[in-house]
């Protein structure tokens, strides 16, 4: 805790607390930040420290998490934040978006039994080149980074499952927001957002699925991909991965070389 005497009088000599620890109770807020820099912001000590008491979940919540993002993912958290410094949602949210495969169950456009749960990723690629296969040509000028599919298996010998999951900049004043407040679409009854836990939009239900670019960029087929999209703009989707050839794994590459606006996170 860091004390300072005023020099006025003896009868002033009262100890004055810095405002950020009055405000979380932690006695120096800096240190713990070295700390956690010192272990390259690691997601899972973040999220024991925050479950430990109300002071520390308040502090992880008011600064914890927005500093992972930042150290994580500095050049997608500038164009998301876009010099304002906020994202949809919070900063908790992103974080897990960032770090954790939210899982799926069974919609009414895409069947997946059993269900699959959310699991930590030890690694992710987040990519807004990718997210604008996943935009119809009238809403272009948006931006949305989403990730490579998380693959599952199923034991099917044709088709794995992909999920995979994004998060567009500006959602609230984006056009994919517009359109689906100008077509009436309606929110789903059963299904919230794994990040922010906002309802959603069904993107199949809207007919705001671009299927051949998104297809062919997840590695699927048209007709087996579906996703949602929160009223914070987090999106969610799966999709029936089908098996590489030689020539399609040539291809990929060729994409991968152009995307200068990756970011990969560890």
């Amino acid at each position: 805790m860091s004390w300072s005497l005023s020099s006025s009088s003896s009868s002033s000599h009262r100890p004055r607390v810095e405002t950020e620890s009055v405000e979380s109770g932690i006695q120096n807020e800096h240190i713990l930040v070295l700390v956690f820099e010192s272990l390259k912001w690691d997601i899972h000590v973040i999220c024991q420290t925050a479950a430990v008491n109300r002071k520390l979940h308040a502090l992880a919540n008011r600064r914890l998490w927005r500093e992972l993002c930042l150290y994580r993912a500095p050049r997608m958290i500038a164009t998301l934040t876009d010099g304002s410094g906020k994202v949809g949602g919070g900063w908790q949210a992103l974080a897990k978006l960032l770090f954790f495969c939210g899982g799926w169950v069974s919609t009414s456009h895409f069947k997946l039994h059993p269900s699959r749960p959310g699991h930590f990723v030890n690694a992710s690629r987040f990519s807004k080149t990718s997210g604008r296969s996943f935009l119809m040509t009238k809403c272009r000028e948006d931006v949305l980074y989403v990730s490579d599919p998380c693959e599952h298996w199923t034991g099917d010998k044709e088709h794995d499952v992909g999920l995979y999951r994004g998060v567009f900049r500006g959602f609230t004043r984006s056009k994919t927001r517009e359109y689906l407040i100008k077509r009436q679409v309606q929110f789903e009854d059963t299904i919230r957002c794994p990040y922010c836990g906002a309802r959603v939009w069904s993107m199949t239900a809207a007919c705001l699925i671009p299927r051949k670019s998104a297809a062919r960029r997840l590695g699927s087929c048209d007709d087996g991909l579906e996703y949602f999209v929160c009223l914070n703009g987090h999106m969610h989707g799966a999709c029936w991965l089908v098996p590489l050839s030689s020539d399609d794994d040539s291809e990929k590459d060729w994409d991968n070389a152009d995307n200068s606006d990756d970011q990969k996170h560890h």
